[in-house]
C-alpha cells in the first residue's frame, strides 16, 4: 500500500499515484513494457491472483518487474509528508526520502525503543512501557534462553554423537588398513603413505611460531604438563597414531643426539635452532618440529615422526 494522499503538503501529480490504490507510490515497481508504476506490495499482491498489467492486461510476472527511473524516484522525494505520529503529536513535516530517518527518531513515535528505569534494563516499546513489569520480562527473557540453551545443548550432543561415529568408523577403517598392511607389502606401502600424508596435512594446518628464547625450554615436562600438551594436540586435529611418539619424544631422554646434551644444547648447535621450522601447539607455550617440515636440517637434530618442545616462556 502506498501513502495516504492527505499526508502530503500541495497537490500531487497523478503520474505518483499507484493506480492499485491510488495513493501515493511506496517502494515503486514497474511493468517492463508498459512501463506502469506501482507501489510494490500492491503489484506484488496483484500478480500472486492474475499475472497481467492492471491498466492495459498486457501479461506480466513479478520477476520481470524492474526499478522505476531515477526521475520518478527524485519527484517521489521531493514531496513533502507529515509524519506517521501526527495523531501522537508529532508536527513535522520532511522530505518522503527522510521520513524512514525520521521515524527512527521521532520522539512521538509509540514504537520508539526506550529503556526500562525500574532497574531490569530491557529496552521496551514507548507505549509498552506504562504495562511492562520487570519481574515477569525477566522471567520470560530467562525461560526463552533456557529453551535456547536447551536446544544448543541437544544440538551439541547430536553433533558429538555424529563426530564419535565418524571416529569410531575412521578407526575400524585404520584397523582394517592395519591389517591388510601386514598381510599385503602393497598395501603396507599405501597405508604408510597414507599416514605420512595424514600427518603432513595435519602439520601444514598449524601456525608457524618463532621461539626467541630457547633456554627456556623444558626438558623433562612434568605428567600434568604433558597431559595438557597431549589434549591440545588432540584437539588441534593431531593424527592418534603419532600422539603418542610425540608426547615421548618430548622428554630430553628421547632428543636426537643435537639435543640430547646441555652442552651440545647451549654451545655447539645453538646456532642451528634458528634453521627450525617450529609450529605452534594451539594456545600453548609448546611447538612441534615435524620431520616432514625440516628435511633441511641434519639427521642428528630431528627425530620422525617430530618432537614436541615445551617452553616456559619465549614463543611468538
Amino acid at each position: 500500500m502506498g501513502f495516504d494522499v492527505t499526508r502530503f503538503q500541495g497537490d500531487v501529480d497523478e503520474e505518483l499515484l499507484c493506480p492499485i490504490c491510488s495513493e501515493v507510490l511506496e517502494d515503486p515497481l514497474q511493468a517492463p513494457s508498459c512501463e506502469h508504476a506501482f507501489c510494490s506490495g500492491c503489484i506484488n499482491e496483484w500478480l500472486s491472483r492474475q499475472q497481467t498489467c492492471p491498466v492495459d492486461r498486457q501479461t506480466i510476472t513479478s520477476s520481470q518487474l524492474k526499478p522505476v527511473p531515477r526521475i520518478l524516484r527524485s519527484l517521489l522525494s521531493k514531496l513533502y509528508i507529515s509524519c506517521d505520529n501526527k495523531p501522537h503529536g508529532c508536527a513535522s513535516v520532511v522530505k518522503l526520502d527522510a521520513l524512514t530517518s525520521h521515524l527512527e527518531e521521532c520522539e512521538f513515535n509509540p514504537k520508539r525503543p526506550v529503556p526500562c528505569e525500574q532497574g531490569c534494563g530491557l529496552v521496551v516499546p514507548k507505549d509498552e512501557l506504562k504495562d511492562h513489569n520487570c519481574l515477569r520480562e525477566l522471567r520470560t527473557l530467562i525461560q526463552n534462553q533456557s529453551g535456547k540453551i536447551a536446544e544448543l545443548q541437544q544440538e551439541l550432543a547430536e553433533n558429538k554423537y555424529q563426530l564419535n561415529e565418524q571416529k569410531r568408523e575412521i578407526q575400524l577403517l585404520k584397523d582394517f588398513m592395519r591389517a591388510m598392511r601386514i598381510s599385503n607389502p602393497q598395501m603396507r606401502a599405501i597405508a604408510d603413505q597414507m599416514e605420512q600424508d595424514e600427518v603432513a596435512r595435519w602439520a601444514s594446518s598449524l601456525a608457524r611460531a618463532r621461539v626467541t628464547r630457547w633456554g627456556g625450554m623444558i626438558s623433562t615436562p612434568d605428567a600434568m604438563l604433558q597431559a595438557v600438551i597431549r589434549r591440545a594436540l588432540s584437539e588441534s586435529g593431531c593424527p592418534p597414531h603419532i600422539i603418542d611418539q610425540l608426547m615421548e619424544n618430548a622428554h630430553e631422554r628421547r632428543w636426537p643426539p643435537g639435543l640430547s646434551t646441555l652442552e651440545t644444547r647451549q654451545v655447539m648447535n645453538r646456532r642451528h635452532y634458528e634453521s627450525y621450522v617450529c609450529k605452534r601447539v594451539p594456545g600453548k607455550q609448546a611447538v612441534v618440529v615435524m620431520a616432514c617440515d625440516n628435511r633441511h636440517m641434519n639427521d642428528d637434530m630431528l627425530l620422525d615422526p617430530g618432537l614436541v618442545m615445551i617452553f616456559a616462556h619465549g614463543i611468538e
